[in-house]
């Protein structure tokens, strides 16, 4: 590959992220989440190259992950389903269910029966519990914080607030038989950020945070991109009403289709079309 790796002369121009804030622009990161998309090395070079020779300060991350994510597509369909990871977990709303299922495929894969859902009794009142997750005698009652938007922070006011519903719940199972001999521990997933506030919290109460970026290197990103569980939002060739059909329906990560195609009937595709979204399905799982 060119220089383009090594002594980032473009690491002086200030791009502008979701939230606002300005950093400077780094060719490190960006070949990385190329790299993570599986664009090979050709594709990279040209890319970098070409965003390299309209950038100037101020420019959004948005419009640096649009053009890349078009340049993707004209060289790789299923590269760039990967490389539009972020956006798509962006789409999965707006009712938030459909994260938590991706949420709960997560925790599968660590080896726990999960459930979604579920309305359980705490020592004072009752809780609705977006996943509880159960492994070894260990129960993790996870509460999922979905954002649309790429700027949204978690703030302190949600550990603070779940603590609290989670020693309701553990208060009330530590009297029950079937709960006999378990230990119990509260998480708190999001697509988006946590604030240091809420991290400094989370670390002093043992709540387990999961963030698009959280825990540094095992963060949702490096989960999804490591198992390969992205969700059918990546997809490119069904429309979103279409997707959405499908997560109505339980169908949230495209594993599901590779797994069982039936799953696509209720979309009465032609043939042509069938075989376009399948494909795609398991080149992007591949």
């Amino acid at each position: 590959m060119s220089n383009n790796s090594q002594n980032d002369k473009h690491s002086n121009i200030l791009v502008r992220k979701a939230s606002g804030e300005s950093q400077p622009f780094s060719t490190k990161k960006l070949i990385a989440s190329l790299e993570r998309a599986g664009a090979d090395f050709d594709v990279i070079d040209h890319i970098v190259s070409d965003v390299h020779s309209w950038l100037t300060n101020g420019v959004t991350t948005k419009k640096i992950y649009d053009r890349a994510f078009s340049l993707l597509r004209s060289n790789k369909y299923a590269t760039a389903s990967r490389y539009g990871l972020k956006k798509a977990i962006l789409e999965m709303g707006p009712t938030g269910y459909p994260f938590e299922h991706l949420i709960s495929k997560v925790m599968q894969l660590d080896g726990y029966s999960t459930q979604t859902g579920i309305v359980v009794d705490g020592y004072s009142v009752t809780h609705e519990v977006d996943v509880i997750a159960t492994k070894n005698k260990l129960q993790v009652l996870v509460e999922c914080k979905y954002g649309q938007s790429a700027g949204r922070i978690v703030s302190v006011k949600v550990p603070l607030y779940i603590h609290s519903r989670v020693n309701d719940i553990v208060r009330k199972r530590q009297t029950m038989p079937e709960f006999d001999g378990f230990t119990f521990q509260g998480c708190i997933a999001t697509n988006t950020r946590f604030t240091t506030d809420a991290i400094d919290y989370a670390k002093s109460y043992n709540l387990w945070l999961l963030a698009w970026d959280y825990p540094v290197g095992k963060g949702l990103k490096e989960i999804i991109d490591r198992e390969k569980i992205y969700p059918i939002t990546v997809l490119n060739s069904i429309t979103k009403a279409q997707k959405q059909q499908l997560m109505d329906n339980g169908v949230v990560i495209c594993r599901q289709i590779v797994d069982d195609p039936k799953v696509l009937d209720r979309l009465q595709l032609n043939n042509r079309k069938l075989n376009e979204l399948l494909n795609e399905a398991k080149n992007i799982c591949n």
